[in-house]
């Protein structure tokens, strides 16, 4: 009997230049170059924003941030949004969800409570990890110098944990339809990993981008401030050496390969997707970190995609996907019909025929990095779009970006006020300001087409489109009712 099987293996903070098969040999990753080469490697894939907790909110959800509540680290998805593992389980498929969550409103850790939808006896977010150890191990746990004062041993670290369990929700569910989650923490700080891994890249320097140089004379106010002081650094002498961060990311592709193996010989037509959450800066435009930019190091994820039957072997998509488009994907795959309110699109046509264009944009946004730091910019409204060669980017505090990626790919220069790209300019931001408005983006406004570029911009009114925007939720509550007769809706949208 076939089974409907699908695995989703994500890790943290994982550029796709860690990614070995992404053009990086010295990225020591065997077992997800090994997933390229009988899969699909999206070569243009985006998340939606690039911060952990909203990033797997759109992920899980298939709803962009802004929509389901999970905006910023810290916050927790919104009351009526359901998740992919509450929608299959209603739908008589076994759920797990392994790993890191981030989206129950506590706080990194997350509450240690399986929320519904995934069976209470696999979850292990990170709060589950540390209560299994000691105080003292819980200390040294978010310590890189436990490397270097004691032996670390595979079953120390949280990412062999969640693999243990991977491993046995898979050999008791091989005759089941199930959706299995393992979310690693790693490549994530602290770093933390056993030998070989660990000193693997002690004297390895990470390659130089031009981009490092990138003075910023050019580009958006907010990024100046968080650069800092490194903006003035010597770039020249600057070496990338971050043997624990790439030692980790070694070592959680060998956790996947654990997993991996379990999946071929126990349910080898099993859907496999693989990607990160968003990426890291490491120096690239004077920054650090991620957050409130939309720089391919941070944005442009790796995405791998295995389907028995469906994917070509070893083919590179460069069609433009988004995170947004896994829980279609995930539904369809299962057999199930997408719900009206979700807002991606199944890439199944596109994992059929690499030919096939799912999407002829993606977006991204950002918010707030953190709800519980006053750091990291505090709010920093961006909306962006790429599609697939040109992205605009809208800094609603400070000033806007357009880049064209396949001249450019550093993002060296902003041609936003370049003549010669006035058409492009035009048609991505009505692109853009249409998505707000479908979405129902709640930061949505006529701010967002007043920017000092825009020569034909609407005047700024009140009533801003004047069109009233209600959500479309046929399977989990009543259908919305007209506000003007109290009966349900007719027309989702509508004049006011």
């Amino acid at each position: 009997m076939y089974h409907k099987q699908i695995i989703v293996i994500m890790t943290d903070s994982q550029r796709k230049d860690m990614v070995g098969c992404y053009g990086n040999k010295a990225m020591k990753t065997p077992n997800l170059d090994n997933l390229a080469e009988i899969g699909m490697r999206f070569n243009k894939a985006y998340t939606t924003q690039p911060v952990c907790g909203p990033a797997r909110s759109a992920i899980f959800t298939g709803t962009y941030p802004h929509t389901n509540g999970s905006w910023g680290n810290g916050m927790a998805l919104g009351d009526n949004v359901k998740t992919i593992g509450q929608r299959l389980r209603d739908n008589g498929f076994e759920t797990a969800y392994i790993g890191k969550w981030h989206l129950d409103g506590g706080d990194y850790f997350g509450l240690g409570r399986c929320p519904d939808g995934w069976n209470s006896e696999y979850w292990y977010d990170m709060r589950c990890y540390l209560e299994e150890l000691t105080e003292e191990d819980r200390v040294w746990s978010r310590k890189p110098q436990i490397m270097e004062q004691r032996k670390i041993t595979e079953e120390f670290t949280y990412s062999h944990r969640c693999s243990d369990r991977a491993i046995d929700f898979l050999s008791k569910n091989k005759d089941e339809d199930f959706l299995l989650v393992v979310s690693y923490d790693e490549p994530h700080d602290p770093y933390v990993c056993p030998e070989p891994y660990s000193s693997m890249y002690r004297d390895y320097e990470f390659p130089k981008n031009i981009n490092l140089w990138d003075n910023l004379e050019d580009k958006p106010e907010h990024h100046r401030a968080w650069a800092g002081d490194n903006l003035y650094s010597d770039k020249d002498s600057l070496k990338i050496k971050q043997q624990y961060f790439f030692g980790c990311n070694s070592y959680v592709d060998y956790e996947i390969g654990r997993v991996l193996n379990t999946i071929y010989e126990s349910t080898p037509d099993a859907l496999i997707i693989y990607t990160s959450d968003h990426g890291d800066m490491l120096n690239s435009h004077s920054l650090t970190g991620k957050g409130a930019a939309m720089y391919e190091e941070i944005t442009n994820i790796p995405f791998i995609v295995r389907w028995p039957g469906i994917t070509p072997e070893g083919f590179v998509c460069h069609s433009p996907v988004s995170h947004i488009d896994i829980t279609p994907t995930i539904l369809e795959a299962a057999g199930l019909s997408v719900a009206k309110l979700l807002e991606g699109k199944s890439l199944k046509s596109t994992l059929c025929d690499p030919a096939v264009k799912t999407n002829d944009a993606v977006f991204m946004e950002f918010s707030r990095y953190e709800v519980d730091h006053d750091g990291f910019g505090g709010f920093q409204p961006v909306r962006a779009i790429f599609d697939g060669r040109y992205k605009l980017v809208i800094n609603l505090l400070t000033s806007d970006e357009l880049y064209d990626i396949e001249k450019d790919p550093s993002e060296m220069k902003n041609i936003i006020k370049d003549a010669e790209y006035g058409d492009v300019l035009d048609k991505l931001h009505d692109m853009l300001l249409a998505w707000m408005n479908n979405t129902r983006d709640p930061f949505r406004g006529y701010y967002w087409e007043q920017r000092p570029w825009k020569k034909d911009a609407s005047s700024a009114t009140w009533s801003y489109t004047g069109m009233t925007r209600q959500r479309e939720n046929e399977e989990y509550e009543p259908k919305q009712l007209d506000y003007s007769t109290g009966l349900e809706i007719t027309e989702a949208v509508r004049r006011k």
